[in-house]
């Protein structure tokens, strides 16, 4: 497929251009994976009343599916009225209010399960955080010692330890409940960090100079949590610029910036020190020391499935450092990975106008606006981040992902322009700018323009899989170079196999050359990866037909239509109900191969999409 997918995957670049340890707990607060969007924390939450307790329950456990955390709420209070002593009631009430943010009203279930081993790992440290704030720390310490504990769970709870001894004004304690924390390796940057803000925080600026320099060479610890590597950095500038020596921090984090490549709060915080801006220091208290230690291990387990285990380290982290910029950038980060745009902007708006992660948190909040279908909105949002830096390629790239997503093509294509003339000397992050850029061309109709630009994006980016598609497809669609557009779609499928969307390109390229019992088999495969996709079931509708298995083609038509096409498309679908195909027989095309259906691997590379910001 290529075509009908364009202006989806177009929003999808520009998602992209923004930019887990789990524990057997049960409860039904980690099932945070759906895509519907939260109620917005501004709108009542007005809920019908269920007349027993599995009807309260099973309420409850639909809108916690489909993320609607305050809705969720309301059912399981009404559950928990029916059975006040049901003890997995209470756990699911405290996971989702802590997973929802609402710290003060998860504190009495805290309080009540402070003893049960599924949830201690929660319960105490919300108690933790609550002597935090009020400064008892001795009685913080007692509530993180658990009866059960995982790596992650000894490792949070034994940094925060730390930062109780510092609150006592034991910085020397603090030190050494860090030192005698045996782990795994990757305990390590962790460990190096905390030592160095500990040592910073209490005066000791040999110490911390020399913590926060081993924190910098953990290279391997940096790329196993870059967000916490990226803390790292802007403590460190922070420290040096304090010393003095501003020519220090600046190399640092140009250093870093090579590192960490595409990383916009890097580049925000080089120009605050390159203008002789003041970094705000990370740590003025040992209640942020602690926050800290959630945040980065919040952000270190935020990968795909451990979501809500992440809001819940990045919610108490907030509990304790009430609106930081990052911890609010991570949580609109997560909304939004999870389909809760709504949620998203209300983290993303409240970033403070002059933090390093404005710029992003504006990029960001604007393809949120466009989820939710106000993309003039997001458009201005967009074009004012430009106006304050024309050469942020990663705004260029989300402003013309709206446009394509508004099918605006000529004013896409424009902004896509404008993207490679900031690019003096383009590299291989940089191959989305000129595949969507050809895509707009493609779709104006102006295919002396679109061409170069795939083949300028496969220069960059040898092999890319989506690039190889579109542009095989193309091919394949105009009649040309045939043999290398199928070896290209080929190629794509081999990379993606999982990818319903390549293998019905490759199926389709197969029915344009009239080799219709090799589109099925590939329409087939496309349809069992895609199987809600109303597009793949009308092209494997159309294969089935040419073979000659016309009944299989009018199910196939009838599925397509459930699956509710556009209204150009459904038109064309209830025409071939009615008429069927022109049918054809199967054409032999010289020079290219048939493709064997078992070649391809069976799964995919473990491995995420890039961040065209990052290094692919």
């Amino acid at each position: 497929m290529r075509r009908n997918t364009v202006k989806a995957r177009a929003l999808v670049f520009a998602l992209m251009a923004g930019a887990a340890f789990t524990s057997g707990v049960s409860g039904t607060a980690y099932a945070a994976s759906g895509a519907k969007a939260a109620v917005p924390a501004d709108e009542p939450v007005i809920v019908s009343r269920a007349g027993s307790f599995p009807g309260a329950y099973l309420a409850g456990r639909i809108a916690e599916i489909d993320n609607n955390l305050p809705v969720a709420i309301a059912y399981y209070r009404q559950a928990l009225a029916f059975d006040p002593s049901n003890q997995p009631m209470k756990r699911d009430l405290l996971l989702s209010y802590l997973t929802d943010g609402q710290l003060d009203e998860a504190l009495p279930f805290a309080r009540a399960l402070k003893n049960e081993p599924e949830v201690e790992r929660f319960s105490r440290i919300i108690l933790a955080i609550k002597a935090f704030n009020d400064k008892h720390y001795r009685t913080a310490r007692t509530n993180l010692k658990l009866t059960q504990q995982s790596e992650m769970d000894r490792l949070a709870t034994g940094l925060m330890t730390a930062w109780t001894f510092y609150g006592e004004g034991r910085p020397k304690d603090a030190l050494a409940a860090v030192d005698k924390l045996d782990g795994p390796v990757w305990y390590d940057l962790f460990k190096t960090y905390t030592s160095a803000l500990i040592a910073d925080s209490a005066g000791q600026t040999k110490a911390a100079d020399k913590f926060y320099a081993q924190a910098v060479a953990d290279k391997e610890g940096g790329s196993a949590a870059p967000d916490t590597y990226e803390r790292i950095i802007y403590a460190y500038a922070d420290f040096k610029q304090r010393q003095g020596d501003k020519a220090g921090a600046i190399k640092l984090v140009e250093d870093a910036e090579q590192i960490l490549s595409g990383r916009v709060i890097l580049r925000e915080v080089r120009q605050k020190l390159e203008d002789g801006e003041k970094l705000d220091p990370q740590m003025r208290n040992p209640q942020q020391g602690a926050a800290e230690v959630l945040y980065s291990l919040g952000t270190a387990i935020n990968r795909g499935g451990a979501e809500a285990f992440a809001t819940i380290y990045l919610q108490m982290s907030g509990e304790l450092r009430e609106n930081n910029d990052a911890t609010l950038f991570q949580l609109g980060d997560i909304a939004a990975k999870l389909r809760q745009p709504q949620k998203a902007i209300q983290y993303y708006s409240r970033v403070a106008d002059k933090s390093p992660y404005k710029r992003d948190a504006e990029m960001q909040l604007a393809l949120n606006l466009a989820e939710t279908d106000k993309p003039d909105e997001a458009i201005e949002h967009l074009k004012n981040n430009l106006r304050s830096n024309d050469k942020d390629n990663r705004s260029y790239l989300a402003l013309g992902g709206v446009y394509a997503q508004k099918e605006d093509w000529a004013n896409a294509a424009k902004t896509y322009d404008q993207a490679v003339a900031e690019l003096k000397s383009p590299v291989r992050q940089d191959w989305p700018v000129f595949y969507q850029r050809g895509i707009a061309y493609e779709r104006l109709k102006q295919w002396d323009k679109a061409e170069p630009n795939f083949r300028k994006a496969l220069e960059l980016f040898p092999n890319q899989p989506q690039v190889m598609n579109y542009l095989g497809y193309s091919w394949v669609d105009r009649g040309e170079n045939l043999e290398e557009a199928l070896q290209m779609i080929r190629k794509a499928v081999e990379m993606r196999p999982q990818d319903g969307y390549i293998v019905d390109s490759l199926g389709w390229a197969y029915y344009k050359l009239g080799r219709y019992n090799e589109a099925v088999v590939e329409l087939e495969k496309a349809v069992k990866l895609r199987p809600e996709d109303p597009t793949i079931n009308d092209h494997l509708g159309d294969a089935y037909w040419q073979a000659g298995r016309g009944l299989e083609a009018t199910f196939q038509w009838n599925h397509a239509i459930a699956g509710k096409p556009e209204a150009a498309e459904l038109a064309k679908i209830e025409k071939k109900l009615k008429q069927g195909l022109t049918q054809t027989a199967e054409a032999e095309v010289k020079d290219i191969a048939p493709v064997k259906p078992d070649t391809a691997p069976e799964k995919a590379p473990d491995a995420k999409p890039a961040d065209p910001a990052a290094k692919p």
